[in-house]
């Protein structure tokens, strides 16, 4: 049976891993932890909603445990003995860490106490770290693995820091540990306050005259956006597949913040340009205008790419509210 531990399951790309690795391996059990446990039933919930095939659901189980506590952990490690570890936890807000030290310490702590834990109880289990391409610096060129690190805010340097441990750790001890480095991603299962949704959850109170306008930093800036369910398959065959310490996870191409509200709004029979309001304040200070991946290593050495197209992406979003 495979041991798997999926830290931070119940959010957005546990679920979709989850699933793949219900649908992959029958004789496996998934330990997921969270510090909510009353989001549990919601957590099944959501895994049927993805596939309401799955009849192998007894296999994952939830538990709450703090890993910010060393001793904690390592008690759970030293008697799970996992063969896989996904550490997909942490505060994910990039705007919070700038007012709350707490979120780039949390980060790096979970880590670190993770990872002690194996090493102190001589397991060296398959693991991904959930890294950010928020790492990078601003680049005319599409971003890979060799780019140019320039972290911009606490959760950035943070991640950063995770990011270059990885490659300490493989090192020193011959270690399958990978650092996934993952550019914006979205899906039906994120919440209200990440942009993508935002735009969805105004828009709508736009079309029910319930709001008048929406006020956003810019309607220009380019990221590139792929849906939870590909990166979740990515962060899956780098694990147990992967031949480097680092992958960039992206679709490669990029996306104007226009884009997004053209489909919203036409889709709602709306002119976007008649209720959006640009406040530049509202952005952050260095924040890259542009900012796409460069996936050719990962689909190259793994076969990855990702399938979800950007529309049919924010489709899933919009359609998840309406």
């Amino acid at each position: 049976m495979k041991k798997v531990l999926v830290t931070g399951i119940t959010g957005q790309d546990g679920i979709f891993l989850t699933n793949k690795l219900l649908e992959r391996h029958k004789n496996i059990q998934i330990i997921g932890i969270t510090r909510n446990l009353k989001n549990k039933n919601s957590f099944y919930n959501n895994l049927n909603r993805v596939n309401n095939h799955i009849n192998n659901l007894e296999s994952v189980s939830l538990i709450d445990l703090d890993l910010l506590n060393l001793q904690d952990t390592s008690n759970f490690i030293s008697k799970f003995n996992p063969e896989y570890v996904f550490n997909l936890s942490g505060p994910s807000s990039v705007y919070q860490s700038f007012n709350n030290t707490l979120i780039p310490e949390s980060i790096c702590k979970i880590f670190d106490n993770l990872t002690t834990a194996l090493i102190k109880n001589n397991t060296f289990p398959n693991f991904y770290q959930a890294s950010s391409s928020e790492i990078f610096e601003e680049s005319k060129n599409k971003i890979n693995e060799q780019s140019e690190f320039g972290p911009k805010s606490p959760y950035a340097i943070a991640k950063l820091k995770n990011h270059n441990k990885v490659f300490q750790l493989r090192d020193e001890f011959d270690w399958n540990i990978y650092s996934g480095i993952m550019f914006n991603h979205e899906s039906e299962f994120r919440s209200d306050d990440y942009l993508i949704m935002k735009i969805i959850k105004s828009a709508i109170k736009i079309k029910n005259n319930n709001k008048n306008t929406l006020i956003l930093g810019s309607t220009s800036y380019i990221r590139d956006w792929s849906y939870s369910k590909d990166i979740a398959n990515a962060i899956y065959q780098i694990t147990l597949d992967g031949k480097m310490g680092s992958y960039v996870i992206g679709s490669g191409v990029g996306h104007q913040i226009s884009d997004i509200l053209n489909i919203v709004f036409n889709y709602l029979d709306l002119d976007w340009k008649e209720f959006v309001q640009v406040d530049k304040s509202l952005l952050r200070s260095g924040d890259p205008v542009k900012i796409i991946s460069d996936p050719t290593r990962i689909n190259k050495e793994l076969s990855w790419e990702t399938k979800v197209t950007f529309k049919e992406m924010v489709m899933k979003c919009l359609h998840s509210k309406i």
